[in-house]
């Protein structure tokens, strides 16, 4: 697939930048989308290197092919920016892709029809305050492959929203509150060791820095 990438940083209204990638299937298309991010003030394009960097990478494309869907996985993998995030343009995207998308870093999606400048703005502003702007149909669907997965993966293997297991949950709630490692094994029944191995296997398992990230990791995906 033809591609063009560009980079460009947006200066919010109140003082935030924003860097923005456009990757585009066709020359055309990413001509139109850089003119739309060029017309809005406080716009800068930047050499196309810094695509890594990038908080919203705006992806423009005909068709959501399963080519389109591995692009947007690695540029997932190769950012160098943790809360990189996902705008999509395109005819319409299926069903069996949106999830692959969404794990990707996808919380925006536009129809090619109805991406003119200001809705492109606008979703990549919201995108980048963590908002997703999808379909109704879409978001349909993601509600619907959460329910399955809750209940064929994570129910029967004993784990909760964000691979957490709930006697994880269980200590870092007490972890949250405050308690220490003697307190918390006393509070669950379970010996001091017991509680250390739960804390550093989840720490290695979710690639966790420390106790204090792991309470924050559960309060983003909802296990507390």
């Amino acid at each position: 697939m033809a591609v063009r990438t560009v980079v460009a940083q947006e200066v919010g209204e109140q003082g935030a930048v924003i860097s923005v990638a456009v990757h585009a299937g066709d020359p055309v298309s990413g001509e139109g989308a850089v003119a739309c991010l060029r017309a809005t003030s406080g716009i800068v394009l930047l050499p196309p290197d810094r695509r890594r960097e990038a908080d919203v990478l705006l992806v423009t494309v005909h068709q959501t092919t399963e080519d389109v869907v591995r692009w947007m996985e690695q540029a997932s993998t190769e950012s160098t920016n943790p809360e990189m995030r996902i705008v999509l343009v395109a005819e319409t995207i299926r069903e069996h892709h949106l999830m692959r998308a969404v794990t990707s870093g996808l919380v925006g999606f536009l129809s090619r029809e109805e991406a003119d400048r200001d809705r492109l703005v606008k979703t990549i502003r919201e995108s980048s305050r963590d908002r997703a702007l999808v379909p109704e149909q879409m978001a349909g669907w993601l509600l619907e492959q959460v329910r399955t997965i809750q209940r064929t993966v994570l129910v029967p293997n004993g784990l909760t929203v964000g691979g957490l297991q709930e006697r994880e949950v269980e200590v870092l709630r007490l972890l949250a509150d405050g308690l220490d490692t003697a307190e918390i094994a006393e509070q669950l029944n379970y010996s001091e060791r017991t509680i250390k191995h739960i804390v550093s296997g989840m720490l290695t398992r979710l690639k966790l820095r420390n106790r204090s990230h792991a309470v924050a990791y559960a309060m983003r995906c909802g296990a507390l």
